[in-house]
């Protein structure tokens, strides 16, 4: 990774897919859906750990090496000359480890209310009505009430990236977060880009927001969810009401702490549509 590496993380269903498909659009830039890297990092944690009785032969500085390699390991045989953007919701889970392996890197958080992040999981269930979702088990039973509740769990899909947001946005690196909300991708992508940019530093590149593609078929098919990772060519905002039930959308519509006077007492760097 000889330019460095960043990190996209936040909600599901809050543009992570989009923005790579945008940043990718660089030459200078590898982005994606969600790789490989997070599933190894927490492995490697595991057999770093005492778990391991011959971790005791470890020092910390050869941990601290073993972690840092699997980055530069994985992504120096794909793409070595390009800045990297690694994709994982629990890499909010990681800043203590991630700021001190990668003191310049920051974590791009894409936020979206969370009811409407339960209604856009839901219209992918209902518009893949003859395959059972992975999301849920591949369980043929349960109504939109039982799938909002796993949804909600705190190690369900939502709930635990929702708890992990809050670790970082509460935590003693939250000045190393950039929330960008949805809306304002969909929006303002162009605005919201060049603020993006100038947070971690690069220059502008002049995307195409009128023809931007991303998808992963194989990957959303293999967990019964077609079009989970899949992207509309032209950036734009969708109006369109609701497709649960009254009760279901009110539950959530407190949930986006990061609102209000939270992001700039924190000093996280925000871009949102008012």
């Amino acid at each position: 990774m000889l330019n460095g590496i960043h990190f996209i993380s936040g909600l599901p269903r809050s543009g992570s897919t989009l923005l790579a498909a945008i940043l990718r659009q660089n030459p200078r830039f590898h982005a994606g859906m969600t790789s490989p890297v997070g599933g190894l990092y927490m492995a490697l944690e595991t057999a770093l750990s005492r778990r391991n009785e011959a971790a005791v032969f470890l020092t910390e500085a050869q941990r601290r090496s073993i972690v840092k390699g699997l980055f530069s390991n994985y992504y120096d045989a794909i793409h070595p000359e390009k800045l990297v953007f690694d994709t994982n919701r629990a890499w909010n889970t990681k800043l203590p480890a991630l700021t001190q392996l990668f003191p310049e890197a920051r974590i791009i958080c894409c936020v979206r209310s969370v009811s409407w992040i339960m209604d856009s999981i839901e219209r992918l269930v209902r518009r893949n009505a003859f395959e059972l979702s992975g999301i849920f088990g591949f369980d043929p039973g349960g109504t939109v009430f039982t799938r909002i509740n796993r949804l909600a769990a705190s190690d369900g899909l939502v709930g635990f990236a929702l708890d992990a947001l809050k670790e970082a946005f509460y935590g003693e690196h939250a000045g190393r977060l950039v929330l960008i909300e949805y809306q304002a991708l969909c929006r303002a992508p162009e605005q919201t880009m060049r603020y993006l940019y100038d947070q971690i530093g690069a220059p502008y590149f002049a995307h195409d927001f009128e023809d931007v593609h991303y998808e992963a078929e194989e990957f959303d098919l293999a967990l019964g969810t077609r079009g989970l990772h899949s992207v509309r060519r032209r950036v734009e905002w969708i109006e369109r009401p609701t497709v649960l039930p009254p009760e279901i959308f009110a539950r959530f519509e407190n949930d986006a702490f990061w609102r209000g006077e939270a992001a700039e007492e924190r000093g996280v760097p925000m871009i949102r549509v008012t």
